[in-house]
C-alpha cells in the first residue's frame, strides 16, 4: 500500500505522530507533505522538528512543489489521511483552491476517487467549518475528528491517541490490531 499522510497547523500534532509510526510499523509506504504552520505545530506541540519527522515516512515531498508524484492522478496511492487539519486546509480542499502539495493531493484522492480521510481541529466549530465538511463528506471524503471516546477506559494520553490511530486506520481499510474491539 501507498498512503499519502498530510500534516497541516491545526492541534493535534501527536496523531499525526502515531499514524506515522503506525503505518511504518505496519511496511505500508508513506508520502509525508507537510504545511508550513505543520511543521511549526509538530515542533510546538511534540518536539519533533522536520527532519525527525522526514525520518517517519518513506518519502517527504515540499509543500510548494506541486511537480512531486502525489500531485498526479497517474501516481496510484490507497489514499490520504490529512492529521490534523486545519480549518484553512480544510476550506482550500473544499474548494478546489489547490495552491499547495498538500491541498492539491487531497484535490487528486477526490477526482480519483480515492481515500480521503481528514481530521479537523477546531472548536468550537462555525457554521462555515460545518459547511465545508459537508460539502467533503457528500464528495466521499472521510471526516473524522479526533473525539476519543472512552468506553475503552483510556489510561492515559497514549491510550487515546492510540484509539484514534487504530480508527483512522480502519478509515483507509488497513488491517492492525492497535484497538480492542467492540464485543472482544
Amino acid at each position: 500500500m501507498k498512503i499519502i499522510v498530510g500534516i497541516s497547523g491545526g492541534s493535534g500534532a501527536i496523531y499525526a505522530l502515531g499514524i506515522l509510526k503506525a503505518l511504518k510499523s505496519l511496511n505500508i509506504e508513506t508520502h509525508l507533505v507537510v504545511s508550513n504552520m505543520g511543521e511549526y505545530v509538530v515542533n510546538h506541540e511534540c518536539g519533533v522538528d522536520l527532519d525527525e519527522l522526514k525520518d517517519m515516512a518513506d518519502f517527504y515531498h515540499e509543500n510548494y512543489n506541486l511537480a512531486a508524484p502525489i500531485a498526479s492522478g497517474s501516481f496510484k496511492t490507497d489514499g490520504m489521511i490529512i492529521v490534523p487539519c486545519s480549518m484553512k486546509t480544510l476550506s482550500a480542499i473544499a474548494y478546489g483552491y489547490s495552491d499547495s502539495l498538500l491541498t492539491r493531493a487531497a484535490d487528486v484522492c477526490i477526482k480519483d476517487r480515492r481515500k480521503l480521510v481528514i481530521l479537523p481541529r477546531e472548536t468550537p466549530l462555525s457554521s462555515i467549518h460545518l459547511e465545508n465538511m459537508l460539502k467533503l463528506s457528500n464528495l466521499g471524503v472521510t471526516i473524522m475528528p479526533p473525539t476519543p471516546g472512552f468506553y475503552n477506559h483510556p489510561q492515559d494520553l497514549s491510550d487515546i491517541v492510540t484509539s484514534i490511530v487504530g480508527r483512522s486506520l480502519d478509515q483507509l481499510d488497513i488491517d492492525h490490531n492497535l484497538l480492542k474491539r467492540w464485543g472482544e
